[in-house]
């Protein structure tokens, strides 16, 4: 079984009935729906899914930075003005 990982969860029903009321409470935490009691998927604040976007690119640009450094090719120095 799929963990859940929050404590706010809505059958997927309710958010058709009322998802202003889901909206309002994802504002606060996340809230998970539910379909048939398995794991649809959930609702985030969006000011949160800014954050996690912008650190999964960091994370990205890292990766390949990392990659890029350990390829043993010579490293050439340039300022960022010449950027």
């Amino acid at each position: 079984m799929q963990p859940i990982l929050t404590n706010k969860t809505v059958n997927i029903d309710e958010l058709k009935h009322n998802p202003a009321a889901v909206l309002a409470a994802a504002q606060f935490e996340p809230v998970a729906v539910l379909e048939h009691n398995k794991l649809a998927g959930y609702i985030i604040n969006p000011k949160v899914w800014e954050i996690l976007s912008l650190k999964l690119e960091d994370a990205e640009l890292i990766a390949i930075a990392n990659a890029r450094l350990s390829d043993n090719k010579k490293l050439i120095e340039v300022s960022l003005d010449q950027l």
